[in-house]
């Protein structure tokens, strides 16, 4: 049975966003549509809200769960790093608020046919859009060691070097396509561990964020999302690891920063005007009535900026 979708730290995004009834918004991040209907009921009965996704099936699913609400509700089939584009292309006025929920849905956890879980013995896909881009069993079938040393050490992988090697050899005779034979890989590498974190955590979130360009797409929607906020609007971001949480939290201290010249240069010289006001200077997190009730919840950190000029 698939698990319940459980949006994450849903009371502190509503607060976060601060929306008024009759207010538009953006969701970058549909996934299971909790957040969604928490900010259509919010901003009811006639705020507007464009809903992206890069996954079809959520967008499907989430227009299956908010069919009450379609007349307010555009469902975009695309990555939120293009959110200023559609912004102009459908007109969308005087957004007021935009939340990127950067976690995946227990949807995408359970299917077989994407991977997203060491878990589940399935296809080795993690593309949150299965038609564009290369595979994660094709990636590790194909990128030089060289690039997988740094797809591993960069997701916070601490055997990165020795699972590079080992995924090169293996290749050779056995190519990699399910979860099962990267898992008996890493766990042959690796072994069983003593800590809390299993020894294919680290494993999964390298290759998800190496197969999505996880990281790139956050650095450029944040930029958008600032773009086409109104004053006043709020920009919400849940991450939930911490390349994620440092990307944000770069991009909210220099956006709210109005000279980014070096301490030596004594006179500004880069122009720069900062376009947010820091809401939270440090994340909020999962209280332990949350975690108790959702424990993939454990890891999340929300920030908050409302754009000024």
């Amino acid at each position: 049975m698939e698990p319940p979708h459980v949006p994450v730290l849903l009371s502190e995004v509503i607060s976060g966003l601060n929306l008024s009834p009759g207010q538009h918004a953006i969701d970058g991040t549909v996934g299971g549509g909790g957040h969604t209907l928490a900010i259509l009921q919010a901003t009811g009965p006639g705020g507007k809200l464009l809903a992206f996704d890069r996954d079809p099936a959520a967008l499907e699913g989430a227009r299956q769960q908010l069919k009450d609400y379609l007349p307010r509700l555009t469902f975009i089939n695309d990555s939120y790093s293009k959110l200023s584009l559609y912004v102009e292309r459908y007109g969308f006025p005087d957004v007021a608020g935009v939340l990127l929920d950067l976690g995946f849905s227990s949807a995408q956890l359970a299917d077989k046919s994407r991977g997203f879980s060491f878990q589940i013995s399935g296809l080795l896909d993690l593309r949150y859009q299965p038609a564009e881009g290369s595979s994660a069993a094709e990636l590790l079938n194909t990128a030089s060691r060289a690039t997988l040393e740094q797809i591993f050490r960069e997701g916070g992988e601490p055997a990165w070097r020795r699972l590079a090697e080992a995924i090169v050899e293996e290749r050779r005779a056995h190519p990699f396509a399910t979860t099962t034979g990267l898992l008996d890989l890493v766990m042959k590498v690796k072994g069983r561990g003593h800590r809390s974190l299993h020894p294919a955590t680290l494993v999964w979130q390298a290759l998800r964020l190496a197969v999505n360009q996880e990281l790139s797409e956050l650095e450029e929607g944040l930029a958008a999302a600032v773009r086409v906020l109104s004053p006043g609007g709020r920009l919400v971001v849940i991450s939930f690891h911490s390349g994620e949480d440092r990307v944000v939290k770069n991009f909210f201290r220099r956006e709210a920063r109005d000279c980014l010249c070096p301490p030596n240069v004594p006179i500004c010289r880069c122009g720069h005007q900062r376009t947010l006001k820091l809401i939270t200077r440090k994340p909020l997190v999962p209280n332990p009535v949350e975690l108790a009730r959702n424990p993939r919840a454990r890891s999340a950190k929300l920030r908050i900026a409302e754009r000024l000029i």
